[in-house]
């Protein structure tokens, strides 16, 4: 084959090879380095597609008659406490008192915090003049005259808080017998109703509301923030509750601590959990509280989380927050 014919041939080749039709392939697809894994809650919440059913024994409406949780033999009243703000103490117990009262069991959830959160997110009006806390702890109204229904539940009630609380702080301390005020309201209250459960929604301080709370309660739960400055606030209120117990109440005790606000892709969050888990191993329930979006909205609407968005990892995790704790009155119960 001679120089020109064989120009002529690999010519027609590459000719063959440009006009031939390209196959539909489709592009290469840019592999993600590996990295930290998303948190379970970020992707639960996510608006794009509905969230899966969460693989628990989950409360509706429709249940709520029925009584899922075991009930206790007597009435258990908590005091939900923390000095440290911002670690979840309203959440924590407008949610766990929801869960317990969608459960069929009976709650009584008070609120003693001036700015009245609790009752914002159990639907309650407290605007200025609305009768509560206020009016039993200072002028010795019966509990029962200003006990209000919940909407979030069935058996949930309220006790709410309005600004006037805010000087109940000052009025008390001329008063005698200021620490058991609402101690004595309460056992007026549980003489002629029955009640499984009571929560005490207490201020971040450790006041004269605290010290109510504190004296009129049977057990204590704490709310621990998944980070470092929340140990120390739980060190000095272990020592306020030491005091409480020697002098004032010898039958509060330290049973529940729950961990909040925990953000699984930090290193700390771990930390902190470990730290709690060792001080408080028998007390500390083994679900955690995860950081949340929906838990933050749920207020906004006059709901609990448990309502708002109960596919939630935080509804969820509330939820099994309270099978334990409603779990462990049984069992001690029995």
């Amino acid at each position: 084959m001679d120089v020109p014919e064989l120009e002529r041939t690999a010519r027609s080749a590459v000719e063959a090879v440009v006009e031939a039709p390209t196959p539909d392939v489709d592009p290469p697809q840019r592999v993600r380095p590996p990295g930290p894994r998303r948190a379970r809650f970020d992707v639960d919440e996510t608006p794009l597609a509905p969230a899966p059913e969460p693989e628990v024994d989950s409360v509706s409406r429709e249940t709520s008659t029925q009584s899922a949780f075991p009930a206790p033999s007597e009435t258990r009243i908590f005091v939900v406490a923390n000095q440290k703000g911002g670690v979840g103490k309203t959440t924590t117990s407008v949610n766990v008192a929801a869960a317990l009262a969608l459960g069929g069991l009976s709650v009584l959830l008070i609120d003693l915090d001036p700015q009245g959160n609790a009752s914002t997110a159990l639907g309650v009006d407290h605007g200025p003049g609305v009768p509560g806390t206020y009016e039993v702890l200072i002028d010795g109204r019966p509990m029962a005259d200003h006990v209000v229904d919940s909407p979030e539940a069935a058996g949930l009630k309220v006790l709410a808080a309005t600004i006037d609380l805010a000087g109940a702080e000052i009025e008390l301390v001329s008063m005698v017998a200021r620490e058991g005020r609402l101690a004595r309201a309460l056992a007026a209250y549980l003489k002629d109703h029955h009640v499984d459960y009571v929560f005490f929604d207490c201020p971040p301080s450790l006041g004269l509301l605290t010290l109510n709370a504190l004296v009129a309660a049977r057990e204590i739960l704490i709310p621990i923030q998944c980070e470092y400055y929340a140990l120390e606030g739980v060190s000095q209120l272990m020592r306020t509750i030491d005091l409480v117990k020697g002098q004032l109440n010898d039958q509060l005790e330290l049973s529940t601590v729950l961990l909040t606000m925990y953000d699984g892709r930090t290193r700390l969050a771990a930390q902190v959990a470990d730290e709690v888990r060792r001080h408080f191993a028998e007390q500390t329930l083994p679900v955690v509280i995860p950081r949340s979006v929906r838990i933050s909205e749920a207020p906004s609407y006059g709901q609990t989380v448990l309502t708002y968005h109960p596919d939630s990892a935080g509804a969820v995790s509330y939820l099994k927050a309270a099978q334990e704790i409603a779990r462990r009155g049984a069992k001690e119960s029995a």
